[in-house]
């Protein structure tokens, strides 16, 4: 999960000053102008892949020039390597397009192996990644989705074939309706052709016959209710009180349920439920209270619920949140979300005897807050300017604590030291390619996802 260094194992309010030291003029650097770190091509290719939304352009770098680095470095690994990466990004780290590009690039640099057909089929994991997959394999070969038939390797198809075992009715017809396949290059029935999966039994042989033809009829979501001329009030509540509404569709549509007039202690009762929360990254939780801000009582509690089911890490914790002006880079073009966010929301779900305070330009406390409070305390410590990262960790090192988490893009303009603390962990949430938190005496981790936080805990089990 990952890239792994092991380690042996009041406040100022202009933070603290970090030590001088002589660089040669080839130093490897940040984009910040800090020295970085010279790592291995797979602490590389998981540093670009872990927190990386494809395509979507970061401040320092832009989507195409990732997703071209991701590429080159995917090819550089050994394949078992790259596929337990393209797993463990769809499974762990919840992304879906990224993980898509490396078993892509699986497909040529493991070209004959059973593990390009495992790997695919365990990294699709909803129905529409097979299209999607095929679209980013054409991209990625060159090839144009008309002619996928005769590129696609056996092993390829093995996987495609594996993969359509696992989807149901309203899968195959939530995704491949008319209305949802409508622009995409690679249809569902042509995945399907070109796979030529086998049914598990005669009800699936019977499905498939159908969704061939064409008669699947559209699975029962809101997208297809509204787009038929469905009442928004009557088809939220009752797909609300069928539990047919997915918890991401939940929070991303509180604002629209909350306009058509939708009953409100319906949709507080959905969200403290959490059906389906499991795959949702914490900071959806900040794009919807801020979308919705009456539902903010009932969104605390379900992200408090999620932060209690984490694990206690014992002893005192500092952690660091770098809330630098990259930080407000965007997550993708069409969201709101910042990388702050994303840092912020990370950082919330740490419990424990645990101190925060925000970096830019100087070190400043956090009130002791957990949940949406703690968020907002974090967004609004400081104005957002320089990255005085080696600052930060200069100053926590003369603190007392048990351990360091330091959540960041790593884009520091001075010199960051080694940590002080016994156990240090460096979270990085961008996919810049150089960096800091890397050597004897930090973990690194990348990614967003609440797997960061369970990882620590389970690493020092170890």
């Amino acid at each position: 999960m990952a890239s792994l260094n092991m380690r042996k194992p009041q406040l100022p309010p202009q933070g603290g000053v970090p030590s001088q030291r002589f660089e040669p003029s080839n130093t490897l650097r940040t984009h910040e102008g800090a020295p970085a770190a010279r790592i291995s091509v797979e602490q590389q290719l998981r540093r670009s892949v872990c927190s990386c939304l494809l395509w979507e352009s970061e401040f320092y770098e832009g989507g195409q020039e990732i997703a071209g680095r991701i590429q080159a470095l995917a090819a550089q690994v050994p394949p078992k390597v790259l596929a337990d990466l393209a797993v463990d990004a769809r499974s762990h780290f919840h992304l879906r397009h990224a993980p898509l590009l490396l078993c892509a690039v699986l497909a040529r640099t493991g070209s004959g192996s059973r593990l390009v057909g495992d790997t695919l089929a365990e990294t699709l994991q909803r129905a529409d990644e097979l299209t999607e997959f095929l679209a980013i394999y054409a991209k990625v070969n060159g090839v144009p989705p008309s002619q996928l038939k005769k590129k696609v390797s056996a092993q390829v198809k093995k996987g495609l074939a594996q993969a359509f075992t696992k989807f149901d009715r309203y899968q195959l017809a939530k995704y491949f309706s008319p209305s949802a396949e409508a622009g995409q290059p690679v249809k569902g029935r042509d995945a399907m052709f070109l796979a030529h999966p086998k049914p598990r039994d005669a009800e699936q042989a019977a499905l498939w016959k159908e969704f061939i033809a064409g008669e699947v009829k559209a699975a029962d979501t809101w997208e297809v209710s509204l787009s038929g001329g469905g009442d928004k009030r009557e088809t939220f509540e009752r797909l609300l009180r069928e539990q047919n509404l997915g918890y991401l569709a939940l929070l991303r549509n509180l604002r629209n349920m909350a306009a058509a007039g939708v009953d409100e202690a319906l949709m507080r009762g959905a969200i403290r439920a959490r059906r389906g929360a499991r795959r949702v990254l914490p900071f959806r939780y900040v794009a919807a209270a801020r979308a919705a801000p009456q539902f903010t009582g009932a969104l605390d509690q379900s992200l408090s619920e999620a932060i209690a089911e984490l694990p206690l890490l014992p002893g005192r914790t500092l952690v660091l949140v770098d809330v630098s002006g990259s930080m407000d880079a965007q997550l993708s073009a069409r969201s709101d979300l910042t990388r702050v966010d994303a840092a912020a929301a990370l950082a919330a779900l740490i419990h424990g005897d645990v101190a925060a305070y925000s970096f830019s330009n100087r070190v400043v406390p956090v009130p002791e807050r957990v949940g949406l409070a703690g968020v907002d305390n974090i967004l609004r410590s400081q104005p957002h300017q320089g990255t005085e990262l080696g600052g930060a960790v200069a100053w926590a090192n003369a603190q007392p604590h048990d351990r360091l988490i330091v959540i960041t893009d790593e884009q520091s303009h001075t010199y960051v030291p080694e940590p002080a603390a016994p156990r240090a962990y460096m979270i990085n949430v961008a996919s810049s390619n150089n960096g800091v938190g890397y050597g004897e005496r930090w973990t690194h981790l990348d990614g967003f996802s609440e797997h960061v936080i369970r990882f620590i805990h389970e690493f020092e089990q170890l």
